[in-house]
């Protein structure tokens, strides 16, 4: 019997970390992981915390998995997560080790992930690779090539020189589209949660040919509170989200980057507006185009299928019905639907996926299983 895959998770007491935990205990090809404490990000004293910060970076948040205490510096080194989460506890024990790349190498650890902020994945990986290591970062740390896309970041790498060499080997890793490239990377950026949504709606009629681009596009997208991440803000207090509904990253938001690289299109042709609504997990998108020629909604829907056969985790529903987020929360899957005008040019698209699976856990858990050989939905349904 051929042995078990050795992996760590670097910010399981992140909500992401938390998710990709669980599914790491039940993955059949995987001994429970190491778990390991993630450094604070460094951050000045009674620093405002900027709107976009709403934007997911691996550590989103699981209403249902509330911690009993939040991890802070200069706790003690003898944490446990099941202390942090008891909806672990009755299990075992889940220490958390602090980061040690000798330990790692001595526990034989193959793959690193990283549910960290953006800034500490962009440190780690170098050191990780250097180790020796393959990482899955959710993070948007290594998802974008382009120099104006990744700006919004700001980061500002140690070496410069690396950094480059591994943002141009780094694999954005959406199975659907590219796991033709997954098994052989060595760096795996998972995908953004509204990123998913978006370029899994839109990806088989780009191929297709069949948008009109000089009319632009329109992705309206809705997701709960989860998605604003960890740490709280203002903007995701009780009093701020019930009974209401905000949009927030207009224009600016990070994941509009993803979507335009992935895509091929431009940020001009792309117009997208992310909303907080009052709900604790899921995503949906309302994609808005104009198609070259009349079309029929079997034409479209053969688009969809064509291109999604075989990929375990996107469904395609037949018009006229449309996904909802309930039908995918607590799932890996992505959910498209659509609807088309009268006129047969007019075409509006819905797409939903849990946040927390699809968004971030789960689909990390699909990219191990492509790097690994293992069956794609191994330990997701």
């Amino acid at each position: 019997m051929p042995a078990k895959l050795k992996v760590a998770v670097l910010g399981a007491t992140g909500y992401s970390g938390l998710e990709l935990t669980r599914l790491l205990l039940r993955h059949p090809q995987v001994e429970k992981p190491v778990l390991l404490r993630r450094p604070e990000p460094r951050r000045p004293e009674n620093a405002n915390v900027a709107p976009d910060a709403l934007v997911r970076g691996g550590e989103p948040r699981s209403p249902s998995l509330s911690p009993a205490r939040a991890e802070k510096p200069g706790q003690s080194e003898n944490v446990n997560l099941a202390d942090l989460f008891p909806v672990l506890s009755g299990n075992g024990s889940y220490p958390l080790q602090p980061l040690s790349w000798s330990s790692l190498k001595q526990q034989d650890v193959k793959l690193l992930f990283l549910a960290t902020p953006h800034e500490v994945s962009r440190a780690l990986v170098p050191e990780a690779v250097a180790e020796g290591m393959r990482v899955v970062d959710l993070s948007g740390a290594w998802r974008l090539k382009q120099a104006q896309h990744r700006a919004i970041y700001g980061f500002k790498d140690e070496d410069a020189a690396t950094a480059a060499e591994l943002t141009a080997k780094a694999v954005y890793g959406l199975p659907e589209l590219n796991a033709d490239k997954i098994p052989a990377a060595t760096v795996v950026a998972n995908p953004g949660c509204y990123a998913t949504t978006v370029i899994l709606a839109l990806a088989p009629l780009l191929k297709a040919g069949v948008i009109d681009r000089g009319r632009g596009i329109i992705a309206d997208s809705k997701s709960g509170v989860s998605g604003a991440g960890k740490e709280p803000t203002s903007r995701t207090h009780f009093v701020s989200v019930a009974d209401n509904l905000s949009a927030y990253g207009v224009f600016t938001h990070r994941h509009l980057g993803e979507m335009a690289e992935q895509l091929n299109l431009t940020t001009n042709e792309l117009t997208f507006t992310p909303h907080l609504l009052p709900i604790p997990r899921g995503i949906l998108s309302t994609i808005y185009v104009h198609l070259k020629k009349p079309m029929q909604p079997s034409e479209l829907e053969t688009c969809y299928r064509d291109f999604y056969k075989g990929k375990r985790f996107v469904r395609v529903f037949g018009t006229p019905k449309l996904p909802e987020i309930q039908f995918s929360l607590n799932t890996n899957y992505c959910d498209i639907g659509f609807c088309l005008a009268q006129d047969g040019q007019r075409l509006i698209i819905v797409s939903c996926e849990d946040n927390l699976i699809k968004g971030a856990a789960g689909q990390a858990v699909q990219n191990m299983n492509l790097m690994y050989g293992f069956n794609e939905e191994e330990g997701l349904l």
